[in-house]
């Protein structure tokens, strides 16, 4: 199913936004937008002993801290996935992986929530989903917001 077709049922407001330069870092979607650093909401895929997985986070986020992450969700190992990893477990490429509909389990970072609209990818380099944070939990298999 395409994002379009996964958007069209959901009760939250959202918004394609069409640009002509990919958007690669959370200070170009900040600047692009007009939008805080924390609205910038990418998606990362995981590499556990149990899967993979991705992780929505505030671009607010300085960095991530694997050890919690895995006690978290009850893992011993958690790591990024490799580039490689990245395409064949969701068919995107590192950077562009889509914000919703991406086909894995995830876990959201609750400083998104704090927010009226976060920004993330659609699955294309040069379009951005600009959507109410609250439809991560309806539109993707959330297994735990953190902090």
């Amino acid at each position: 199913m395409n994002l379009s077709e996964i958007l069209k049922g959901t009760q939250y407001r959202y918004e394609i936004i069409q640009h002509e330069k990919p958007i690669l870092t959370r200070e170009d979607g900040s600047d692009y937008f007009g939008i805080e650093v924390g609205q910038t909401a990418p998606t990362l895929i995981l590499k556990t002993d149990q899967g993979f997985l991705g992780a929505i986070i505030s671009g607010s986020r300085e960095k991530i801290d694997f050890n919690k992450l895995a006690d978290l969700l009850g893992c011993s190992k958690v790591k990024l996935a490799s580039p490689g990893e990245v395409r064949k477990a969701t068919g995107f490429d590192v950077g562009s992986v889509a914000l919703i509909g991406f086909g894995l389990p995830c876990v959201a970072d609750r400083r998104l929530f704090d927010y009226d609209f976060i920004y993330g990818g659609t699955g294309q380099s040069t379009s951005t989903l600009k959507i109410d944070p609250r439809a991560l939990i309806e539109l993707n298999q959330v297994l735990t917001v953190f902090d």
